[in-house]
């Protein structure tokens, strides 16, 4: 089911990303380019909250399946709607350097926090689910009722909040397919591009793969929810320590620490199936704790860095396309955890896994090698290749002073 989702939203991906992205770059508007498509999402958003978990009870077999079809892959529409727009004008609010990581460093820990919810929203199923059905369906319909109220007012917030700056509308090229050429050729997108993949591989592991940790290996199910916490509640808290950080030592460097440190802390999960008891939940706990520390750096500074890439974009070409730039980083980053599905899914069946039955010693290993040393060679692999990257704070610094000349 998992594999079949991922291919669903990634067939969505593929058309709505680089489509919203480029509409959103040659949008005219006296709003500006973004929060005309932030208010166009509300109605979509709410309704898709609703109809994914109240489906009516009527329906069964091949109708339920329809309706549910429809509904995940509208979810992945209207929330491209959001995220690629609101991604872009990120980009847009500041061109300091230092700036753009504050507020990417806001959204992620805003981001983490709704993450966090939704945790508190699965254990209001579980705990339902000891009800029977009809428990299940009322927990399901008023869950959807707050999101599809509470999302929409935070989007509205944000349209009345921010500003555009209006000299950025109409500097894009009438073709969609030129503006993604520019984005592939130009080298710091693309390298960024195959690190962003390589990445977030690695990352995708924490949501598919925790639940089989704490089920097989550890043998405590109930742990997953708050091993994942254990997790997120680090990302969004080492906000505040990775700004300043990033100050002293450098955005390019410090994120390539957090690579190396994130696959580290993944590496060390290797150990878990030759532990037992309290040792074995202990080093489950410190380990995830860890790698959210570390992947809190990546999630501030790497969008940061992809905003530093679009100035460069504008240096070389005189255009500003936000959007077709945080498309395709956006559409990477789900085609990478599609691909980590479809890897996990392949592996567990060569190694005889069996659900909801004692693995032998070969699966465990199996999930393990997928869950600490698949991440860690993930990692290097993209500290190394992010070596390359040579588009620093001085750099930058000469770029916007040549276009802020001009």
């Amino acid at each position: 089911m998992c594999t079949v989702k991922a291919r669903a939203s990634g067939d969505t991906d593929f058309s709505s990303d680089p489509m919203v992205g480029y509409l959103s770059d040659r949008t005219g508007h006296q709003m500006g380019r973004r929060r005309i498509w932030l208010l166009g999402s509300i109605i979509p958003i709410g309704a898709i909250f609703i109809m994914v978990f109240s489906p009516p009870a009527a329906l069964t077999g091949t109708a339920l399946i329809v309706w549910m079809a429809v509904g995940v892959i509208g979810f992945y529409s209207a929330t491209t709607l959001f995220m690629v727009p609101h991604m872009s004008l990120g980009a847009e609010l500041t061109p300091n350097y230092h700036e753009r990581s504050h507020l990417y460093g806001l959204r992620h820990a805003a981001f983490t926090t709704g993450s966090i919810l939704a945790l508190v929203s699965m254990q209001l199923f579980i705990n339902a689910e000891q009800e029977g059905e009809a428990a299940i369906r009322k927990t399901a319909f008023e869950l959807s009722v707050v999101a599809a109220f509470v999302t929409p007012g935070l989007i509205i917030y944000a349209v009345i909040k921010l500003r555009e700056r209006a000299d950025f509308q109409g500097r894009v090229g009438a073709r969609p397919l030129g503006a993604f050429k520019d984005v592939w050729q130009t080298p710091h997108a693309r390298l960024v591009l195959i690190v962003t993949f390589i990445e977030n591989i690695g990352s995708a592991v924490i949501g598919i793969l925790t639940l089989y940790v704490a089920q097989y290996v550890v043998g405590r199910p109930s742990l997953a929810p708050a091993v994942i916490l254990a997790y997120m509640i680090p990302s969004s808290m080492s906000v505040p320590i990775w700004l300043p950080l990033s100050r002293r030592f450098g955005k390019i460097r410090l994120w390539m620490f957090s690579m190396i440190l994130t696959g580290l802390s993944f590496g060390g999960m290797l150990a878990l199936p030759f532990l037992i008891g309290d040792t074995q939940v202990a080093l489950f706990f410190v380990l995830a704790a860890f790698a959210g520390h570390a992947a809190g750096c990546g999630a501030t500074i790497s969008p940061s860095i992809q905003s530093d890439i679009i100035d460069y974009d504008e240096y070389l070409t005189g255009e500003r396309k936000e959007g077709s730039y945080f498309a395709a980083f956006n559409f990477v980053y789900k085609s990478a955890i599609g691909v980590m599905i479809v890897i996990t899914g392949y592996v567990l069946q060569f190694a005889g896994f069996v659900p909801n039955e004692e693995q032998t010693m070969f699966v465990k290993l199996a999930i393990m090698s997928l869950y600490g040393l698949f991440p860690l060679v993930c990692y290097l692999i993209g500290a190394a290749v992010f070596t390359r990257f040579k588009l620093d704070e001085a750099e930058h610094q000469r770029i916007r002073a040549d276009l802020d000349s001009s």
